[in-house]
């Protein structure tokens, strides 16, 4: 089953966009539910996504540098 991770509600009305900073993970990579998969940032602070579920990185569709929106798929595994 093929799992889309999105960015979810940042938390504050104003923050409705993030950075990727970095990509903790690799396609390919096996992660466990709570892995942290990216690193995102706002103009606030700094977060880390976790994986909601176990899985296999199939495609990262957020490349580092570049702002993506709440709700924006960033990767999607295969559970």
């Amino acid at each position: 089953m093929r799992i889309e991770i999105t960015l979810p509600e940042i938390g504050d009305d104003s923050e409705d966009t993030a950075n990727v900073s970095s990509w903790l993970v690799r396609i390919g990579d096996v992660v466990n539910e709570g892995d942290d998969l990216v690193e995102l940032t706002t103009d606030k602070a700094a977060f880390t996504v976790p994986s909601p579920h176990s899985g296999k990185v199939v495609e990262i569709l957020a490349e580092e540098g570049v702002d993506v929106a709440v709700g924006d798929v960033l990767c999607i595994l295969d559970a």
